[in-house]
């Protein structure tokens, strides 16, 4: 959704998404031609609602690309949105070169810009979902993420929340949030509960104070979300993970770890630094997708470890290159401990241990 990426990004996330491709090949193999011509590259011509076509926005990203993996492997045909000519254009010669061959053609690649909602419905149309997984991200920022960035994020949730509600085929759409959006308060108030889970909300107006703009953004993007959905009556489910973690996560998902990360210390200080695993969290999307048709609603928590102590920690500082203070102070200068809290995924978790085709992973 107007991802800002430098080219050394881009090219990172077209090699992984050509290793997706590589894995899908094995995968696919085996299964029979569907639907053969539709759902090709580029070819979003398809006035026919399939039960196993479903759209993801920054299907190229980190966690874009996992959950473009974990539905090839339950036999979706998936519809990618990218937003540039260039990953078009990459992606129509790994097409020409027989790199997507593999995958029985069940990939089709399309261009669109999420802040320019007339375009989307098209893209949506023969679809029975959409997977909404974009940020923004600023090179040029500080943190990574600006408060700019945030607002045009906001926009674009609005934009794929209306679409959806205006294309007939959809029916359920999974939104990626954050833990964020839930996780920054004033503890100090007494009417603050210790427990942070799928009914917590950030504060908006400390994230502005704090210059927390990745939260910030996270949290206006969700509640505008949920507002538009609820008004246009869309099945919709948001998922809220910890810090993103997996293979050479830092490398290739680098700003919006670097955004996510401002104000570590104190969230670690807390017991509310938390990450969760790259395919894990795909996983989840897909579980989560598959449930709404079923009991699935509402918010979800996702994180599947929360760093407790400084051996942790300096792993994590390792991990990410930064120094081990921006997350750990060694000495406590306020003489004061931070009140512990207790994250919640409980929700996510009943879900996840009920649905037949999903592993217990949280």
């Amino acid at each position: 959704m107007g991802i800002v990426r430098t080219d050394e990004h881009r090219q990172s996330e077209i090699e992984s998404f050509r290793r997706l491709l590589v894995s899908c090949a094995g995968a696919c193999k085996s299964k029979e031609e569907q639907d053969t011509g539709k759902n090709h590259v580029m070819n979003v011509d398809d006035d026919v609602v399939q039960d196993k076509v479903v759209c993801v926005t920054s299907g190229v990203s980190y966690l874009g690309i996992a959950i473009v993996n974990q539905l090839l492997i339950r036999g979706y045909n998936v519809r990618i949105i990218v937003d540039n000519q260039d990953d078009v254009e990459n992606l129509r010669e790994m097409e020409t070169s027989g790199e997507m061959r593999g995958t029985n053609n069940r990939i089709g690649i399309v261009m669109a810009k999420l802040y320019e909602a007339e375009s989307l419905s098209d893209v949506f149309s023969g679809c029975c979902g959409v997977f909404h997984t974009s940020a923004f991200i600023d090179p040029a920022g500080l943190s990574g993420y600006s408060k700019f960035m945030a607002d045009l994020e906001v926009k674009a949730a609005q934009n794929v929340i209306e679409a959806c509600a205006a294309t007939p085929s959809i029916r359920h759409c999974v939104l990626t949030s954050s833990l964020l959006a839930c996780t920054w308060k004033d503890y100090s108030l007494d009417n603050v509960s210790p427990v942070i889970n799928h009914i917590c909300w950030s504060d908006e107006s400390l994230c502005i104070e704090r210059k927390l703009w990745y939260a910030l953004g996270k949290l206006r993007a969700e509640k505008a979300a949920w507002r538009v959905a609820e008004e246009r009556g869309l099945k919709l489910a948001t998922i809220c993970p910890g810090l993103i973690k997996g293979s050479e996560f830092f490398n290739r998902n680098t700003t919006s770890t670097i955004a996510y990360l401002k104000g570590a210390q104190e969230m670690y200080e807390r017991g509310l630094l938390a990450t969760v695993d790259v395919n894990r969290l795909a996983e989840a999307h897909v579980c989560v997708f598959e449930e709404l048709n079923r009991t699935a609603s509402g918010r979800y928590i996702c994180f599947d470890q929360v760093i407790k102590n400084e051996e942790e920690a300096e792993t994590l500082a390792q991990e990410t290159g930064i120094h081990i203070n921006v997350i750990s102070e060694t000495e406590n200068t306020s003489g004061n401990a931070p009140t512990q809290l207790e994250l919640s995924n409980l929700k996510l978790s009943r879900l996840m241990s009920r649905v037949r085709n999903c592993k217990k992973i949280f």
